[in-house]
């Protein structure tokens, strides 16, 4: 068994519920075990095989009351899709069924056969001479529809003067003929062309039957894969990947589900009759923060939802789980900085969403509408995230509310933020411009990408030191979702992550982000109005 004491003793008790894979702060057995991990890499020296990677720890309790920790990594170890130290895989892909490999072999032999044919001497000077043909030809076309015009603008010169009936009819012979002989020309073309173009199509067509063939085949491969992962649940139910997929209406599972941590960890507890007790995932090796996921050595993270939600909603049932913190709800009351006949400004709590989201909590937009019943219009006129505290503007009329709008998209607005952050920074004062988009992967995180980020702009000045970390005013010239929480954690901006962002940093008891200064014309007075708010850290 791939059961592992603690070295030391732990001086904690385990949660009483089971950790919600997708909302949690790690239990200090969590933390504890993942020590343990990181010390067992650093003896093995995978860093000098591995980049870096996802694993993660499960504790567990056995049959006689002991507690252990289970360790797992996602996908492979420095090639190793097994390693003694950490639980199987779920469905060991090197010693597949016959019927796995014989089909895995004809799908081999067809990609063999594509690069033959795509890569075909003989096929590629078909196409180079079909080219060159095509070429000549349209230029032919081109220089007698050319003179053509010539011809044209010559004769309407002609008909500018009087013409004798004889000399008309010419001219409108003339016409009839060139129009005739471009139909000609052109009908030329396409018969020269032609053969040399059945002969394209007649290799294209096998080619694209081959590529249908491995589309059909390799799709068949991957759910006869997926239905030899018979995942496990503390009820003792059983149910492939495919078939989870299926109920959850979430189409065909992304090619490597299954060969994450979590499950892994999972599936082994209960085939070893090991009761769960709390889990956490972690990165370790070299950040992996460029034009993809993201992800900061020793900093936890929830389980990927593209692949593990469907697989943990089935697999932790049976199991009394920590409930969604965004499902709950409640009715919120912000407090009221300013108020008057068109907009109000209010302080927004950490925690609390600006608009609605799909966890039924409630938001400010919620409360605006409770409070103002007569208003009209979108009312909030920005937003905060909802982690970030701070300074919300809310407009009681649509025409209030396309005014002040209006001024944000002019970058009239002036916003600044406080932060503290995890370490110190250099310089202390500057510009961070990292065009941003949203990682389609993993939701609602951020990534920088040269190719799909939209402009992203923050000028930033240390203020200050607040206990071990950086205090920091941030003044954002752009609006992208979590630009200050990426500008300040990325290798390319301050490399410093934000205290308390689970997302691109550390988890703590909150995000210590507030928008503490807004300042805006009035859009009825046209004065200029300021407001400070100032943050509770």
């Amino acid at each position: 068994m791939r059961w592992h004491h603690f070295r030391d003793r732990p001086l904690v008790d385990p949660p009483e519920r089971f950790t919600n894979p997708f909302h949690y702060t790690p239990h200090p057995l969590c933390l504890a075990a993942a020590d343990e991990v990181l010390a067992y890499l650093a003896e093995s020296h995978y860093s000098e095989k591995e980049s870096g990677k996802m694993f993660g720890v499960l504790i567990v309790r056995n049959s006689a009351g002991e507690l252990g920790f289970l360790a797992a990594f996602s996908g492979n170890l420095a090639g190793l899709n097994d390693e003694p130290y950490f639980v199987p895989p779920i469905c060991d892909l090197t010693q597949p069924s016959v019927g796995y490999k014989s089909e895995e072999a004809r799908v081999s032999a067809i990609n063999h056969q594509l690069e033959k044919l795509e890569h075909d001497p003989t096929y590629h000077s078909l196409l180079s001479h079909f080219d060159l043909e095509k070429q000549a030809w349209t230029e032919r076309l081109q220089q007698a529809k050319e003179q053509a015009k010539r011809d044209k603008a010559i004769r309407d010169q002609l008909r500018q003067s009087p013409l004798t009936p004889e000399k008309s009819s010419q001219l409108i012979r003339e016409s009839q003929y060139q129009k005739a002989e471009l139909k000609r020309l052109a009908r030329r073309a396409e018969e020269a062309l032609a053969p040399l173009q059945e002969k394209i199509q007649e290799a294209q067509s096998i080619i694209e039957q081959l590529k249908a063939e491995r589309k059909r085949r390799s799709q068949a491969l991957q759910q006869a894969l997926f239905d030899q992962y018979l995942l496990r649940n503390a009820r003792g139910d059983h149910k492939s990947v495919r078939e989870i997929f299926e109920r959850a209406e979430r189409g065909i599972p992304p090619g490597g589900t299954g060969e994450c941590a979590a499950p892994k960890l999972l599936q082994y507890a209960y085939a070893h009759d090991l009761t769960p007790l709390a889990m956490a995932e972690f990165w370790w090796g070299e950040p992996l923060m460029g034009e993809g996921t993201w992800r900061r050595p020793g900093c936890f993270y929830p389980a990927c939802r593209e692949k593990c939600e469907p697989l943990l909603h089935f697999m932790l049932q049976g199991l009394e789980v920590d409930p969604d913190p965004l499902a709950r709800p409640y009715l919120i009351n912000p407090k009221i900085i300013w108020e008057d006949d068109a907009i109000v400004i209010v302080d927004k709590p950490a925690g609390v969403l600006s608009v609605p989201g799909k966890n039924g909590l409630d938001s400010i937009l919620d409360w605006a509408r409770r409070r103002y019943p007569e208003a009209t219009g979108p009312l909030l006129v920005h937003r905060l995230d909802m982690a970030t505290s701070g300074l919300l503007l809310v407009a009681k009329r649509k025409e209030i509310h396309e005014r002040l709008q209006a001024q944000f998209e002019r970058r009239e607005v002036k916003k600044r933020y406080v932060a503290l952050l995890e370490h110190a920074i250099q310089p202390t004062q500057g510009t961070i411009s990292l065009p941003l988009c949203p990682d389609p992967t993993d939701r609602p995180r951020q990534i920088a990408h040269s190719v799909y980020g939209k402009p992203a702009l923050t000028y930033y000045k240390v203020v200050g030191l607040s206990g071990p970390y950086v205090r920091v005013h941030f003044s954002p010239q752009t609006g992208r979702t979590h630009q200050l929480r990426v500008h300040a954690a990325h290798p390319q901006g301050l490399n410093s992550p934000i205290v308390g962002d689970s997302l691109y940093g550390h988890a703590a008891d909150r995000l210590y982000l507030h928008a503490y200064y807004l300042s805006f014309r009035h859009p009825l007075t046209d004065q200029w109005l300021e407001f400070e708010s100032a943050p509770d850290f």
